[in-house]
């Protein structure tokens, strides 16, 4: 067994891998930029090494640091994880040129299968089906135009490595490919540097399936089942479960033993998964499906696997890469109950799921032990704009796929993050969605849903909960009339209005108090009546902030300094604004050029997405205040209109 394992990446990932390597008596080395001085990964690790500034292509993703932190901690093993260097064929290269154990595939396999076009081919060889597509060299724009209209709209521009949905683009007609194009190779250089992209038939109504595969350098290839990634939100997996509702035994049968197949035509080593696109939905024996691509790594989704089969995943890597051989025969392996696994993000789905980045001033999970939390945060972590914005997972395994579901939605109910906006809520109407409770569900059902999904409404239990807190003085006032809340009067009760700042804009609140607590009447002149009345869960006071969780509902509350800022004020002005901390990755506009409503002016990449800016009327460019490749603070102003006092605003698309 290996000794001394440096983890080459952060967040729960590491967490859930030190967890494993502890077990086995394997002493852990972690790494951290500047952003992660305080993490909990590096707490939680026998040793921390730093590697660089916050940015992850100065430390996470720099090959010669994560070696020379390796070597000089000790080390005779490094672990990807996932994401950052997981699925670089140089990095593993490089880990085995420095006499290190890689936790994971062999270079050459990574590099067989790191390029979807690549994979394709040896798909092909492997007797594993492949969507049509144009998987050719030349990557000239108007050579993979003429490809695209050779194939036909709807089709899915991916980028040829990496995964994650990183450089992926769906293109309904022929007049959007131009602008996807661009949007996918930038996205795609900029996360895996590599532009190139492969296109393929978009399919209708599509599962998403994977085959879990293992290999050892003894020959063996074994699978550990399926799991369905089938909801997703922009080619991002939402909610994972295994094994995959009505899947037939004849079908997981033909997939699981393509998976195999493949992984032995490259001499596959490690853990790795085998992802699968199902047409029409249903997953019975007479289904179209067809491979996409492998991901050479570890999984988020990893946990439900583990357990419906009741493995480590995680030591099954450790093992192999020690050279042993998988200790199991396929038939040995079985699977049992139904696993759902959550993905709890730091994100406003209300607000276009736009990620979050600040303090957790609160953080409760379930400590129910049905509940399995992985997590890389706790109470008082910061959430940058540097990495993923997925804070936690939470798992639940029960006999039927009924419960399991349930489990999870009761398990989102009774979890408390305060600071910050998540997804909970949304990922909670997910799970009773009656589309997915009955399994007729397709990758589009988020999209099509989305505005119930994504519904967070303002209820009156946060506002009163909210307004109390806010205004409760910092000791308990004296007794006496002069001292109520209520501005004591001779007469009855004082209806007063407020400005008060909530979440980030400013609204007029009527309320008024009754026996020193405040009742509303009135947000923005609408009664309460249209606003739900849900209990308060939760509410913590932060300095001169006050969060309030109700219904999985996050509000925060404010008294405004002098004047808020929101959309209206930035029109005034013709400025625009960065909506959160993030880096310029494309400048469309110069000063002095003429601008349409609805023009691009640049885009803003954080937390793996990008926010396109645009202006909100025509006018003229007075000015820009950043370059490509700045780093840029969420209000910061980027960009300044002349708009002739006709503005309307900017917006994010």
């Amino acid at each position: 067994m290996l000794k001394r394992v440096l983890i080459a990446n952060r967040g729960e990932i590491a967490c859930r891998i030190m967890r494993t390597a502890e077990r086995l008596g394997v002493e852990t080395i972690a790494v951290f930029s500047d952003a992660d001085r305080d993490a909990r990964h590096v707490a939680l690790a026998d040793q921390a090494v730093h590697i660089g500034p916050s940015p992850a292509t100065e430390s996470y993703l720099n090959i010669a640091r994560v070696i020379a932190a390796a070597k000089g901690a000790g080390a005779d093993s490094i672990h990807p994880g996932y994401g950052f260097l997981s699925e670089n064929d140089a990095f593993a290269a490089a880990v085995a040129d420095a006499g290190l154990a890689f936790i994971g595939p062999t270079a050459d396999a990574m590099r067989a299968l790191g390029s979807k076009s690549a994979a394709k081919e040896i798909a092909e060889r492997a007797r594993v089906p492949v969507i049509p597509g144009y998987r050719g060299a030349d990557q000239a724009p108007a050579a993979l135009k003429t490809a695209a209209d050779g194939i036909g709209y709807p089709l899915m521009i991916k980028a040829v490595a990496g995964g994650g949905g990183r450089g992926m683009r769906l293109v309904t007609e022929a007049s959007q490919f131009a602008d996807a194009l661009e949007s996918a190779r930038r996205e795609a250089l900029s996360a895996f540097g590599n532009a190139d992209v492969l296109l393929e038939r978009a399919i209708q109504a599509p599962r998403h399936v994977e085959v879990q595969v293992f290999g050892d350098t003894h020959g063996n290839v074994i699978h550990l089942f399926e799991r369905d990634c089938t909801l997703q939100r922009r080619n991002q997996k939402v909610i994972e479960e295994a094994p995959a509702p009505g899947m037939s035994p004849a079908l997981r049968e033909a997939m699981c033993s393509a998976a195999v197949r493949l992984a032995k035509e490259v001499g596959y080593t490690g853990a790795g998964t085998v992802e699968f696109l199902v047409e029409g939905g249903k997953l019975d024996e007479r289904a179209r499906w067809s491979f996409i691509e492998m991901n050479t790594r570890l999984q988020v989704e990893h946990p439900v696997t583990e357990a419906i089969t009741g493995l480590d995943l995680v030591a099954l890597q450790f093992r192999i890469a020690a050279g042993e051989a998988i200790p199991l025969a396929q038939d040995e392996i079985v699977m049992t109950g139904h696993a759902v696994e959550a993905r709890l993000c730091a994100e406003d789905p209300a607000a276009g799921f736009q990620p979050a980045i600040g303090t957790l001033a609160a953080f409760e999970m379930p400590a129910d032990p049905r509940v399995r939390v992985e997590t890389g945060v706790e109470a008082g972590s910061d959430v940058s704009p540097f990495y993923d914005s997925m804070i936690t997972k939470l798992i639940v395994h029960e006999d039927t796929r009924d419960a399991a579901l349930d489990g999870l939605a009761q398990a989102l109910d009774t979890s408390v993050v305060l600071g910050l906006p998540t997804n909970a809520r949304f990922l909670r109407a997910l799970l009773r969605d009656g589309d997915v409770r009955s399994n007729t569900m397709d990758t589009e059902l988020i999209t099509a849903k989305l505005d119930d999904l994504a519904r967070a409404p303002l209820t009156k239990a946060s506002l009163e909960v909210g307004l109390d807190v806010l205004f409760d003085a910092d000791t308990a006032p004296a007794p006496g009339p002069w001292a109520a809340r209520d501005a004591f009067q001779l007469g009855s009760p004082r209806q007063e209005t407020r400005d008060i700042v909530i979440n980030g804009a400013s609204r007029s609140i009527a309320f008024q108090w009754d026996d020193g607590a405040p009742v509303v009447h009135s947000v923005d002149g609408a009664t309460t009546d249209d606003v739900g009345g849900e209990a308060a869960v939760a509410v913590h006071r932060d300095g001169g902030t006050v969060f309030v969780l109700a219904d999985l509902v996050h509000t925060s509350f404010s008294l405004p300094l002098v004047e808020a800022l929101d959309d209206d004020d930035d029109a005034a002005s013709g400025e625009i604004r960065a909506p959160i901390n993030g880096r310029v990755v494309k400048v469309f506009a110069a000063a002095g050029d003429t601008v349409a409503d609805g023009d691009r002016i640049m885009v803003i990449e954080a937390m793996k997405m990008e926010h396109v800016l645009t202006t909100g009327a025509a006018g003229v460019v007075a000015g820009i205040a950043v370059a490509e490749g700045d780093q840029v603070a969420e209000r910061q102003v980027l960009a300044t209109i002349d708009t002739g006092g006709d503005a309307e605003g900017a917006e994010t698309a």
